[in-house]
């Protein structure tokens, strides 16, 4: 798509070559040439050759930026979701996919456009598997799961309604990879969401967009990973655990069941988080006191002596 079109159908303004044109829209962690990529951080702006890219950002962050191409909005996010609605209308797919003989299907499964299975593979009854998904070989998909479905990013425009993000990335599953039954796992925002080798998924498990699953990594019933995680590999997660959005852990660590990760594990072990909900504000100063507690303890111990 030309530049000039873009600035038409999307309320933003441009500085920079108005012959360029837009192929794609990639991330600045996996830019391409010819993209459109969305920046509103400048921790990460991506180091690349600025003449074939152009950067979606804020007004007070174009300044910074040494780049020839740039769009910028007040609303830089409401932005980036009109446009992804463009290019998810103008994208092709081909029509073809790629099964090989020895993949047993069950009744009422739906396989879209562009999809790859490869070998020993067995799909359970009413799975539906979204366009553009990858399976790797000897994968076991239950019953009622969903593979690539669109994810839960929105953005509220001006007028208070919610205007969604689509969805340009995919799904990729490695080899030796069970799913259970009713799981969801969402497809990328631009790159893609990834299950690698040897993960064991439980039932009724959702993964959101752009989370990577480390290899051999088990996840227990009712799991629930917010978008953009990056999880270790050999992870085992208890049941009913809740991993807010762009957790990062390392490889060998155990989550006890209903644990809340709202930050990084950034060591190997067995981590439990269970605390009763209340206003944030209070959270916030129970918080402070329980990180406390050792040196409150050893104080009083020293008091008694």
């Amino acid at each position: 798509m030309k530049i000039t079109e873009l600035i038409k159908r999307v309320e933003i303004e441009y500085i920079g070559d108005l012959s360029i044109e837009i192929d794609c829209i990639s991330s600045n962690s996996n830019p391409k040439p010819n993209s459109l990529i969305y920046v509103v951080n400048d921790k990460f702006i991506p180091d690349i050759d600025s003449k074939n890219i152009v950067l979606l950002t804020t007004p007070l962050l174009k300044n910074k930026l040494n780049f020839e191409n740039i769009l910028f909005s007040n609303d830089p996010k409401l932005a980036f979701a009109q446009i992804t609605k463009i290019f998810s209308n103008n994208s092709k797919l081909f029509s073809k996919n790629h099964l090989f003989k020895d993949v047993n299907i069950g009744k009422n499964v739906v396989i879209e456009e562009n999809v790859t299975i490869g070998h020993n593979v067995t799909i359970g009854h009413n799975v539906v598997i979204c366009k553009n998904t990858s399976i790797g070989n000897n994968v076991t998909i239950d019953s009622g799961t969903v593979i690539g479905s669109e994810g839960f990013g929105n953005v509220m425009n001006s007028s208070f309604n919610w205007q969604h993000i689509y969805h340009l990335g995919s799904v990729i599953i490695g080899h030796n990879v069970m799913i259970g039954a009713n799981c969801c796992i969402d497809k990328g925002t631009i790159d893609n969401t990834v299950i690698e080798d040897g993960v064991i998924i439980d039932n009724s498990v959702h993964i959101a967009h752009n989370v990577r699953i480390g290899e051999k990594t088990a996840i227990a019933a009712k799991v629930g990973i917010a978008g953009s995680c990056n999880i270790g590999k050999r992870n085992m997660i208890g049941g009913m655990v809740g991993i807010v959005d762009h957790i990062k852990t390392v490889d060998d660590v155990i989550i006890s069941a209903t644990s809340t990760v709202n930050k990084d594990i950034k060591e190997p072990g067995t981590y439990t988080g269970i605390m009763p909900i209340v206003k944030h504000l209070k959270w916030k100063r129970i918080a402070l006191w329980i990180t406390k507690l050792d040196k409150i303890a050893i104080f009083l111990n020293l008091k008694k002596i």
